[in-house]
């Protein structure tokens, strides 16, 4: 289990992030562009991937990391149910997803 102020620990001491309100969540940024993003009450953490890195962090059937519904998990977002998600899994997946967000 990661807690939401673990989860949000974590991508803000990634070189260069910042803060901002994102809806009803709270959004990690690098070069002004979301990588994380936090929902206190459901405490998820969605992430941007691209299509190839989702498809490796999400297990078939799993109900911790999956895309998240619609055409958003098309486009790579993620979510990450934090009350079933080791420290591990969450350190990696917000790694990961601050690195592809860097890059562009």
């Amino acid at each position: 289990m990661v807690t939401v102020e673990e989860a949000k620990e974590w991508a803000l001491a990634l070189d260069a992030t910042g803060e901002q309100l994102h809806f009803d969540r709270t959004a990690s940024t690098v070069k002004k562009k979301i990588f994380a993003s936090l929902s206190l009450e459901k405490r998820t953490l969605n992430l941007k991937f691209n299509p190839a890195e989702q498809f490796i962090f999400c297990p078939p059937t799993s109900d911790v990391i999956f895309p998240v519904p619609g055409g958003w998990g098309r486009q790579g977002w993620t979510t990450i149910n934090l009350q079933k998600a080791s420290k591990t899994l969450v350190k990696k997946a917000l790694a990961k997803a601050y690195e592809l967000r860097k890059e562009k």
